[in-house]
């Protein structure tokens, strides 16, 4: 079950890799996407969604997974 907080965190990521997406490859749009993580969010909400990602992560964008998952 996904908490209010997580569904926040997972619909910022989706947006964001969706908005990083837009023109580009994806290898560039996780690049963008990880380093919008890395300058913008804090550790524990990084560590949130990671968790969520290892356990699950089916309702994240596979390119904000790749992003996350190398932040």
């Amino acid at each position: 079950m996904v908490d209010t907080e997580l569904k926040h965190l997972i619909k910022m990521a989706n947006q964001i890799a969706e908005h990083c997406a837009i023109g580009t490859d994806p290898e560039v749009a996780v690049e963008k996407i990880a380093d919008h993580v890395a300058r913008f969010w804090a550790p524990s909400m990084k560590q949130r969604l990671k968790h969520y990602l290892d356990s699950d992560g089916n309702q994240v964008n596979e390119l904000a997974k790749t992003a996350f998952l190398s932040v």
